[in-house]
């Protein structure tokens, strides 16, 4: 364990940080194709789905959505990555 573990753990950093992101990703396309949450219940997908009839007019209903996930799947896995290189026993 003293010699595996620290070797491994950012191994399991990055990989839990990158199924975070496939997590929301697979949210937000379940939902865009209305089979995740129901209308009732906010969703980032659910607000692209609604927001694709109006792109023409209305562009920022659709586009901000999109960019917040973006955002947010981006910055979770540059997150991880920092932490891996953080904790990372042989970078010292």
């Amino acid at each position: 364990m003293k010699h595996i573990l620290p070797n491994v753990f950012s191994s399991v950093i990055v990989l839990s940080t990158l199924s975070v992101g496939t997590t929301i990703l697979l949210e937000a396309s379940l939902s865009f194709l209305g089979l995740g949450v129901q209308p009732p219940t906010i969703s980032w997908g659910g607000m692209l789905s609604e927001g694709r009839d109006h792109l023409a007019t209305s562009w920022w209903i659709g586009t901000f959505p999109g960019i917040c996930i973006t955002i947010l799947v981006l910055g979770i896995i540059f997150f991880g990555d920092w932490l891996r290189d953080y904790l990372d026993p042989k970078s010292e």
